[in-house]
């Protein structure tokens, strides 16, 4: 079969929520690039019960490659829902594709898209662009007259992941007006404790309540999909309700999560259609960057 198998891959969660979200941009994807795309997490979703999916069982990466091979494919396109060179999509994804082509399978080929906002380019503000208007959008729904913003992620174990936000925050710190918005920081929900990892810093905990974050405060969510962080009464929710609870006066609202914004599928579009022309993926090819 000469058919390529399409895919939008994030990292995989047990809530159903995350799925059902990764499904709609695997629809929406779909419908503007002309491919079947599918929605395949990397690991985790496969423990959310059907019942809770629709009926539909979650697909993670290396089970749902190995069926559809039982269907005839060899070659495979995956588009990440990353924002950034995750170790997730960038080691694990291809660990997985050396070892199936040392298993008797020579011949599968995958080719993968870049990330959402990788390589870093100074002019393309799409991402950001997406960022300030859930900023503006919070705004105006709470009638907040001079909110500072906080810039948030997950944290990650790869520097070059945390780049991504702080090139992110940055463009938003020149869209966003400094009389309307007098604070437009980055920060990470968490970290890893060792001190290679305090690139990840400041942490949202740290920020939320302190100096120019004391009265009306919007959480930019650098996520993608709802779940245990970035969900109702998630990760995130947590630490900033309970800075509310220890300073008087704070008010903050978290942004929508960028999944839902229509120029998200723009930006992946374009990343399809790179990956579509770049070369199969191969740990030797790729191994000299780590």
């Amino acid at each position: 079969m000469s058919e390529i198998c399409c895919m939008i891959t994030d990292n995989g969660s047990y809530r159903p929520e995350s799925t059902m979200s990764l499904r709609s941009l695997a629809a929406r994807l779909g419908a503007a690039v002309g491919y079947k795309i599918h929605a395949v997490s990397l690991l985790h979703s496969t423990k959310i019960a059907a019942e809770k999916l629709e009926g539909t069982p979650a697909e993670i990466f290396e089970p749902f490659i190995k069926k559809m091979r039982k269907e005839g494919y060899n070659k495979f396109h995956v588009t990440p829902m990353f924002f950034g060179p995750s170790a997730a999509i960038k080691e694990y994804l291809l660990q997985r594709v050396e070892a199936l082509q040392q298993s008797n399978w020579p011949e599968l080929e995958v080719l993968v898209a870049p990330c959402v906002v990788e390589p870093l380019d100074p002019k393309d503000t799409r991402m950001a662009q997406i960022l300030v208007d859930h900023v503006y959008k919070t705004q105006q729904e709470q009638g907040y007259k001079t909110p500072s913003v906080a810039v948030v992620d997950h944290g990650a174990p790869r520097k070059v992941v945390t780049d991504v936000r702080n090139h992110l925050a940055a463009q938003m710190r020149e869209l966003l007006p400094t009389e309307t918005f007098p604070h437009v920081n980055p920060c990470s929900m968490e970290r890893r404790e060792a001190d290679e990892y305090a690139f990840n810093e400041p942490l949202l905990e740290a920020v939320i309540g302190q100096e120019g974050y004391r009265n009306e405060v919007i959480v930019s969510m650098l996520f993608a999909s709802p779940g245990r962080h970035a969900g109702p009464d998630g990760d995130v929710w947590e630490i900033c309700d309970a800075a509310a609870a220890q300073h008087e006066g704070l008010s903050w609202k978290m942004t929508d999560l960028c999944a839902r914004h229509p120029g998200l599928i723009e930006i992946l579009s374009e990343r399809f259609q790179q990956g579509m022309k770049s070369e199969p993926v191969c740990w030797e090819n790729v191994k000299h960057l780590y």
